[in-house]
């Protein structure tokens, strides 16, 4: 009989309020600050399990609302759980559903009820309806590592009044959300909401410890507001998680924006954004992203970036990978999504190095200051 632990968060050092930890999961144990994959449908679009694994992927994502619509939970259930139905070994975290069914409700007034929220299904129209209960009988039979609570994902710009009722909503249904929990296997993360005011983020963040979660999310970032009003919502918010919990900081990708990140304080870290960029010839590298399309790149003959080592830049050029995409062969978007991951994953290496040698802001402006240099060219 396999013992299974909670999530556990190991703090090893700080520089400055940059954290160098340690996340204990059932499945492995991993350096953080950590950036994650999504696999929204149980796979990380075009990859498989190898080449993740190949990329040095810790966490990936998987979404419980997809999930839900296909196969069911009740088919993953039977297959064993997530893992074993997708074949992959390291930690899953499983998103509660909420920003996908937020975006579906057309009516938000009308839909977002207290019980939980009407909306139709983007497959079929058919009409839907989540409860916090529901999303955890979900999330408890896709076994995942981490479960997150049900939340409504705020719109922005939204008014004062508007923030506050939905925030303490969220606190509502994050308690029901909590009792309802049932899998001993399965850590569940809080979620901190508040919207762009400080005294509502406060409120959210202190609320939402005193329920005693295994770890705390900030959200309602990334949703159409300004990069200083996204830093804001963390600094507003992270001051009053716990240090001895893991701080995920949702639906964040661009370089930029985890190096801001963890310079604040997060753990943990994700975005569908390396392979949808990777998807339509966007590519990472140390001095900005570039677009493999652009015909300047017909008889270059090197690698994407010199200090990359995923596979994609161990053996293609990015003259081959532009034929790829002017050609419409698939094969073009596979290796860039494997580049793009590899990219982020080993950014974050570099990242928990520079906090262990208490060098973080020198690496963060040294990064920067390559990266902005590229993107005036």
């Amino acid at each position: 009989m396999v013992k299974y632990v909670k999530i556990k968060y190991e703090l090893i050092k700080k520089d400055g309020n940059a954290r160098l930890g340690k996340l204990i999961t059932n499945h492995g144990t991993y350096d953080t600050p950590i950036f994650m994959p999504v696999g929204t449908l149980a796979n990380v679009k075009m990859l498989t399990k190898e080449e993740l694994v190949d990329a040095k992927c810790a966490v990936i994502l998987s979404n419980t609302y997809h999930l839900w619509l296909r196969p069911g939970a009740d088919t993953i259930k039977k297959a064993g759980g997530l893992h074993k139905f997708m074949n992959y070994d390291g930690p899953i975290l499983t998103d509660s559903g909420g920003f996908q069914v937020f975006s579906l409700a057309k009516n938000k007034a009308k839909d977002i009820t207290e019980e939980g929220v009407h909306f139709k299904s983007h497959i079929d129209g058919k009409s839907l309806f989540l409860t916090p209960e529901l999303s955890m009988e979900i999330q408890n039979k896709l076994d995942s590592d981490i479960a997150m609570s049900f939340d409504e994902c705020i719109p922005y710009p939204a008014t004062y009044d508007y923030v506050k009722q939905s925030t303490e909503r969220t606190l509502r249904w994050a308690k029901r959300g909590k009792d309802a929990f049932d899998n001993e296997n399965q850590s569940l993360f809080g979620i901190v909401q508040g919207g762009e005011y400080e005294d509502l983020r406060k409120y959210s963040a202190v609320e939402t410890v005193k329920m005693g979660f295994d770890g705390y999310s900030i959200g309602g970032t990334s949703v159409g507001e300004g990069k200083e009003t996204m830093y804001k919502m963390v600094d507003y918010a992270i001051k009053y998680l716990p240090e001895d919990k893991p701080r995920y900081l949702m639906g964040v990708g661009e370089p930029f924006d985890l190096l801001e990140g963890v310079q604040r304080g997060i753990d943990m870290f994700d975005c569908v954004l390396p392979t949808r960029l990777a998807r339509h010839a966007n590519a990472f590298t140390y001095k900005g992203k570039i677009n493999l399309k652009n015909s300047k790149f017909k008889d270059d003959f090197t690698s994407i970036d010199e200090k990359c080592d995923c596979y994609t830049c161990k053996n293609y050029t990015k003259a081959y990978i532009r034929h790829l995409f002017v050609a419409k062969e698939g094969l073009g978007g596979r290796l860039l999504s494997i580049h793009n991951i590899r990219f982020l994953v080993k950014m974050m290496e570099e990242i928990r190095q520079a906090i262990k040698e208490d060098r973080f802001l020198e690496y963060k402006n040294e990064f920067l200051s390559n990266y902005e240099d590229k993107a005036k060219l």
